[in-house]
Parts: C-alpha cells; structure tokens; sequence
C-alpha cells in the first residue's frame, strides 16, 4: 500500500504555487466581474485561466505579447465588424487573413502567446459581436476586453507576488520547424477556425460561445498528429467540467445571489482542476479542459436568477459536435495539404 501511493504523481512545490495562483486568480477575475456588475464576465474569468495556466513564468515578454493580443483582435474586430460586416465574402478573406496572422506567430514559436491568446480572444469576439443588434454599439464589447485584460495582467502579477515559484524554472525550447511545415500548419488551422465562424454564423447559433470556442481551442495543438488527441482531451474535460458545474448548481441551489457560495465553489473547482492540469504537463489537456469548461459557465451563465443546469447540458451536447465537426476538417486538409510538397508536414527537426 506504501509503495502504490509513493507511485502516485505529487505536485512540486512550484507545481501546488502555480494552482494557486490559477485558482485565486480567475476567482478574483470572476468576483470582480459580478461585484462591478461588469458585461462579458467570461473574459474576466477565462483570460487568468489562460495566462496563468498556459505561462507559468510571469516576464515582460508574455505581459507585451498579452497586451498586444488584445490590441490586434480589438482592431481586427472593430475593422471588420465596421466595414465588412455587410459584405460576407470580404469579410471571411479578411477574418481569414487575422486567423493566417496569428497561427503564423504560433507555429514559428517565438509568439506562441500573442498568437494563442489572440486568437481566444478573436474569435469570442467575433462571435460575440456578429450578434450584436445594428441599432447597439460594438464599443462596449472592445472595452470589456480590453478592461480584461489588463485586470488580469494586475492579478497574475499579484498572484506571483503572494505565491512566487520556490525554484527557478527550465526555459521551453520550441522546436525547429521546416517552411512547409510552418505552412501547412498556417494553411490547415487558419482555414478550420474561418470555417467555424462561417458555420456558428450561418446556422445563427448565438448560445453556442462554449462551442465555438472549442472548435478554436483544439486548434492550438496545431496540426492533425496532435489534434486528435486534444480534440479527445477536450471532449473528456467538457464532459468532467460540464459535471462539475452541475454539482455546483445542486450546492447552490437557489443561492446563487450571495456570491461568496459561488465564488468559494469557483475557487475550490480551480483548485483541484489546476493540479490535473500542470501534472498532464501545463499543456491544453483535459485539466486544461476543465478549468476553461467551468470557468466559462461560470463566467458567462452563472449570476442572480441563472443556473447552470441547461448551459452545462447544452454545452457538452453543443461542444461534442463542434469537436467531432473540426477534427473532420482536420483530418480532410492535412491530407489534402500533405498531396504538395510546399505544404507537406514533416517531423520536427
């Protein structure tokens, strides 16, 4: 009995500060959200899930690559919400063209940040703003994000001043990769993720952020090798974290008005959650899967007179499809892709 639970994974001591911060700081993001009577809560909660989570190390270049995500998708959308929404077809090449920007920067690796959260960003808020009504205004959206993002860059900073690493980390080497890789990568990801915003426009699915963002997230592992088995990661923490906000919702019951029961709940679920994710490695794996599951439930469903009941029901059922839908397309284009030389994948030199 010793030795099997000596064989178990434990968390280092700058693994268990790295779930704390990821804990404290989206229940913070998401306190404040509720408290300010803030719109667009999931930014809020999702963005120190995201930064705390995918970067463990704090540095001056994440915080420059963070801001200058939010800077390019709150540009990309006001252009194209401002001047092409009444024109599809360029609006799409243009939407295109973001997406090419920012798988680009992720596949070469030197800003692997700037293009994933740039990306998260964009397309919630495409997704967002496409049903915005003519007669409102889109500003309120740009400035929620914006307002986001640097709420998150204080509290990371605070959380890595109350909870700092005990030993210093190993830097990440991104591995080297061939033009036509880089390419294909560019080419197969940019068109999946337009096709998804083609798709959750067309069929006027306004409630189905949770898997919008999903057929974008498995995306993140880049190519078709990988994103296999992200797309079963994410099923399975769809499917786990769509649960647990149900158990939330039993707890809460009715209470949802007082917001210290939801917020010790958020923090208590991130907690645990944020142990799975950084013993899988800190990648975007099914701990992963949960704490952005939750978290934007939490965020976008949860407040006085909602529960999540519905939201968690419909998202996994939701999520599931739009899971299976974009590891198709995957699997289509990386053969297709795979037929030229130009655009051939090869193994990471």
């Amino acid at each position: 009995m010793t030795q099997v639970a000596s064989e178990q994974p434990q968390l280092d001591a700058n693994g268990l500060r790295q779930a704390l911060r990821i804990a404290t700081g989206c229940t913070i993001g998401f306190a404040l959200s509720k408290v300010m009577d803030w719109p667009y809560g999931i930014f809020f909660t999702i963005y120190p899930m995201l930064l705390l989570g995918m970067v463990p190390t704090l540095t001056m270049s994440s915080i420059r690559q963070f801001f200058a995500s939010a800077a390019f998708s709150a540009f990309s959308v006001l252009i194209i919400q401002g001047y092409f929404s009444h024109i599809p077809v360029l609006m799409i090449i243009v939407v295109f063209g973001a997406f090419c920007i920012l798988f680009h920067q992720m596949s070469n690796g030197g800003a692997f940040l700037f293009g994933a959260l740039g990306l998260v960003s964009l397309s919630i808020q495409l997704h967002f703003s496409s049903y915005i009504d003519q007669t409102s205004s889109i500003y309120p959206l740009i400035i929620s994000n914006i307002l986001a993002i640097v709420t998150t860059v204080i509290i990371a900073a605070l959380m890595h001043g109350l909870f700092p690493d005990v030993v210093k980390r190993p830097i990440r080497t991104m591995p080297v990769k061939s033009k036509a890789s880089i390419r294909h990568e560019v080419l197969l990801c940019s068109t999946v993720a337009t096709l998804s915003f083609i798709v959750f426009q067309v069929f006027n699915l306004q409630d189905s952020i949770s898997a919008q963002s999903s057929s974008i997230l498995v995306l993140l592992s880049l190519c078709w090798k990988t994103a296999g088995m992200a797309g079963w990661h994410r099923a399975i923490g769809t499917l786990i974290g769509c649960t647990a906000a149900l158990l939330s919702q039993l707890l809460l019951y009715n209470h949802t008005d007082f917001l210290l029961f939801p917020v010790l709940i958020l923090w208590i679920l991130s907690l645990i959650f944020a142990r799975f994710h950084i013993l899988g490695g800190g990648g975007p794996g099914i701990g992963f899967g949960v704490l952005t599951t939750f978290g934007i439930l939490f965020g976008q469903s949860l407040g006085p007179g909602q529960d999540l009941v519905y939201s968690a029901l419909y998202r996994f059922s939701s999520v599931s499809v739009a899971i299976i839908a974009s590891l198709s397309m995957v699997y289509i284009l990386h053969h297709l892709l795979n037929r030229f030389s130009a655009t051939r994948h090869h193994t990471y030199v």
